[in-house]
Parts: structure tokens; sequence; C-alpha cells
């Protein structure tokens, strides 16, 4: 072979890797594009359908409950006298807090609104739709007792507080969509179940 052949073979050889380089690369820009695109539009559709009107009622109406929940529970630390009273206090603190952020986050993730903080303490009365819900004249008389007539108003009113959030967390398991929230409303109605029965013994009373 001479020098000019060997010459065109090695250009021929070039070209054809270039060509063939660049068909590669457009072809990986081209799928990786669709591909992204496609996640993209999967991600947003899966986030549309991945919750319901319920789930934002549910996560709207449980983040004031808890609220005051951690109010109540808040009192005991200074006004309980027995300590089985500050021991269930301590655990509610422990419990809903954490489960005020997973609220929250949730629906900022919807772009839903989230409570303010005062909403806490817009309730009205026991009759309202915010089952178990406290009124200020309850919360009020709550914050003036100390020791034993203390943890008797504490109990007989958590008992109501935790079975209207029960209540609320048993129709978001029958109704919600969203499996975190279905998931949280499991736990709520498990644990504050045994709670309400641990406070009913407590007062002495049956479940």
């Amino acid at each position: 072979m001479t020098s000019t052949t060997r010459t065109r073979v090695r250009r021929a050889a070039a070209t054809a890797v270039t060509v063939t380089a660049a068909l590669v690369l457009a072809a990986c820009g081209a799928a990786a594009d669709g591909d992204g695109d496609g996640a993209a539009g999967a991600k947003a559709t899966a986030s549309a359908a991945s919750y319901n009107a319920q789930d934002v009622t549910f996560a709207q109406g449980m983040i004031p409950h808890h609220r005051q929940a951690l109010e109540m529970a808040e009192l005991a630390a200074d006004r309980a006298s027995s300590t089985q009273v500050k021991d269930l206090a301590a655990r509610i603190e422990r419990a809903q807090d954490p489960e005020i952020g997973k609220l929250t986050g949730w629906l900022k993730a919807w772009g839903e609104d989230v409570p303010e903080e005062g909403a806490s303490m817009d309730h009205g009365s026991h009759g309202d739709a915010m089952a178990g819900m406290m009124d200020e004249a309850a919360m009020d008389e709550l914050s003036k007792a100390s020791g034993k007539a203390f943890d008797t108003a504490f109990l007989t009113l958590m008992v109501d507080h935790h079975e209207g959030a029960v209540d609320m967390a048993g129709t978001e398991r029958d109704k919600g969509r969203y499996a975190p929230a279905k998931s949280l409303a499991d736990d709520i109605v498990t644990g504050q179940s045994a709670e309400i029965a641990e406070m009913n013994e407590l007062l002495g009373r049956d479940s």
C-alpha cells in the first residue's frame, strides 16, 4: 500500500469516527432530553395525583389541634401533681411536635395554606367541627388550676381532645389519598387511643 493510499484510509477512518461520535452524542442528548421531560412530567403528575382535598383538610385541621394539645401539655410541667400526668404530657409533646412539622411540610409542598400560630385558639366550643378542641374558657380554667385539680381537669379535657383527633384521623384513613398522611393518621388512631385508655384509667373510669 502506497503512502498516499494509507493517508486516504486514515482520513476516511477519522471522518467515520467523527461522524459516528456525533451521531451517538446527538442520540444520547435527545434521549436524555426526552427522559428528563418524561420524568418531570411523571413527577408532576404523580404529585398532583398523590393527595386530595381530604388530605389538605386533615393537615390543616390537625395542626391547630396538635398545637392546642401542646399548650395543654406544657402546663403540666408546673401545675400537675401526679408524675404519671407529667410523664403523659411529656410523651404528648414528643409525639405531636414532630407531627406538626410533617403536616406543615406537606401543606407547603402542596402549595396549600398553613394555619397561622394564632389559629390554635380559634376553635369555638366543643360542638364545633374541630372535634375535641377546647374553648377559651376551658383553657383559661385549666391554666389557673394546680395540683390534683389540674390533674383531673387535664386528663378529662385531654380525653375529649384525643377522641376528637382519633375521629379526624379515622376520616383521613378512610377518605385520604396521600400515603404518608394516611400512615400518620393510623399512628394517631393507635397512639392516642392507647393514651385515652391510660387517661381513663388514671381518672378511675372505664374506657
